[in-house]
């Protein structure tokens, strides 16, 4: 078989294919003979018709079509492999020349179109400079990470005052449209301020003591009056402030795996300094690859975009009030953006010779499956029997490839302080076992 390719743009590939007859002959033979198996002809057995009598039956034509079929996938995938193309879409096979009844052993001539991944040219990614938030894990972090601590341990007291910011209330509420009553509850708790039940609940229950109502207007949250607008009653049957219990050793005791305050305060202040660099982290991470991509133009064939536009839209758990021109827009926006990334860090992958282990996938699968609360080793399985294992690895490698280029980039606050994010891009447990390898690559050579 003789191929050559075409390349039509970035990401189109035209590849001409001339195959000789004597390579498709094993192909026009293997349909002899399954078609041999299937044509009943008086006076010889199933699978030992005659090739002639099957061409007299469906055609010469029909034969070839067939093996033509089987074949055109095996021709294609050593076109690929001979001329080093990655396929991204389904391909386009015309035929334009095959034998037929009249010229039995001619040629085979056909051209497929190709959705090809784009090559590009790697910027240099290293000592990339992006500025993050200036943040601070100290005192403040750290007492506040302790009253919230307290306050899952606090207890509720009555008060007889007004209702204020982060007080309890029990409430009686009452929704009228069009002095119709449509909803009503009895003795929910309330928090004060933290804005989870409905618009103007807030405003509503402020300064409002035990016994006390007052009415006001807003717009329905819930069941089938949800987004109307409704007059809602509310009662304050008691008012409630939350008691802390005392940061004390009996306190870290209840609370923690800690014997003493301090310990657990030194722990908290460590969880706060650690939040910090998670946070700077992310934000670095997010602009180092937006600089990186942006130094690169990547072609995204059309093709892919709408195969991810039909995919959002075509969900039958899809709200078809979502489907606007808007969202469309945003949903091809995202679909650009998500390829770009995925060529440029391939490209860093490829020139950092990143591989996976197998512990790194054992952590995807764990890591993303609690995502969806879903059983690892079930989420394991759904990956492998939908095919999309490689996914996963290239999703994975593509990560490694990110956290090389943040390792190589240097990343100051908005202070103007350096920011060190070596626990970040390496986590301890990572940069043990890379040594640990280290030590047995060593042991190993020495023996």
């Amino acid at each position: 078989m003789q191929s050559t390719v075409e390349n039509v743009s970035p990401t189109q590939a035209k590849i001409d294919l001339e195959i000789p007859f004597e390579d498709l002959k094993p192909f026009v033979d293997r349909t002899f003979k399954s078609l041999a198996n299937q044509i009943q002809v008086p006076g010889f057995r199933a699978g030992k018709v005659p090739a002639k009598l099957i061409e007299q039956r469906v055609g010469y034509d029909f034969v070839v079509e067939n093996a033509l079929n089987e074949a055109m996938d095996t021709f294609f995938q050593q076109a690929l492999a001979e001329h080093d193309l990655t396929p991204i879409a389904q391909p386009k096979l015309e035929v334009s020349q095959q034998p037929s009844a009249e010229d039995r052993e001619a040629a085979t001539k056909a051209f497929i179109e190709v959705t090809v991944r784009p090559e590009i040219e790697l910027p240099e990614y290293k000592g990339l400079k992006v500025e993050v938030e200036a943040r601070n894990g100290g005192d403040a972090d750290e007492t506040e990470a302790l009253d919230e601590l307290r306050g899952r341990f606090g207890t509720l007291k009555s008060v007889d005052r007004p209702a204020a910011e982060g007080d309890f209330v029990s409430l009686d509420l009452q929704a009228l449209i069009d002095d119709e009553e449509v909803d009503a509850a009895n003795d929910l708790s309330y928090e004060v301020g933290s804005g989870t039940m409905l618009e103007g609940m807030d405003e509503a229950v402020t300064g409002l003591s035990a016994d006390e109502d007052a009415t006001f207007v807003t717009k329905l949250a819930g069941g089938e009056h949800s987004g109307e607008e409704a007059t809602v009653k509310v009662k304050v049957t008691a008012v409630k402030e939350r008691e802390l219990p005392e940061a004390d050793d009996e306190f870290a005791q209840l609370a923690s795996e800690f014997d003493t305050i301090e310990e657990l305060r030194a722990d908290l202040k460590k969880q706060a300094a650690d939040s910090v660099v998670v946070e700077q982290g992310i934000e670095a991470r997010d602009k180092v690859l937006d600089q990186l991509v942006g130094l690169v133009d990547v072609e995204v064939p059309d093709v892919v975009l709408q195969e991810q536009i039909d995919q959002h839209f075509n969900n039958p758990n899809a709200d078809a009030d979502h489907d606007t021109p808007e969202h469309r827009a945003e949903v091809e926006e995202n679909a650009k953006n998500a390829f770009r990334n995925e060529i440029v860090l391939d490209a860093v992958a490829d020139k950092e010779e990143l591989g996976v282990e197998q512990s790194e996938l054992i952590d995807y699968i764990i890591s993303t499956s609690q995502q969806y609360g879903m059983d690892p080793n079930q989420f394991a399985q759904m990956l492998d029997g939908s095919g999309q294992a490689g996914m996963m690895v290239g999703e994975v490698r593509r990560r490694k490839a990110l956290a090389k280029v943040l390792e190589y980039a240097e990343v100051v606050d908005t202070d103007g302080n350096a920011v060190d994010l070596s626990s970040f891009v390496t986590p301890a447990g990572a940069e043990e076992a890379t040594e640990a390898e280290a030590v047995e690559e060593t042991e190993a050579t020495e023996k």
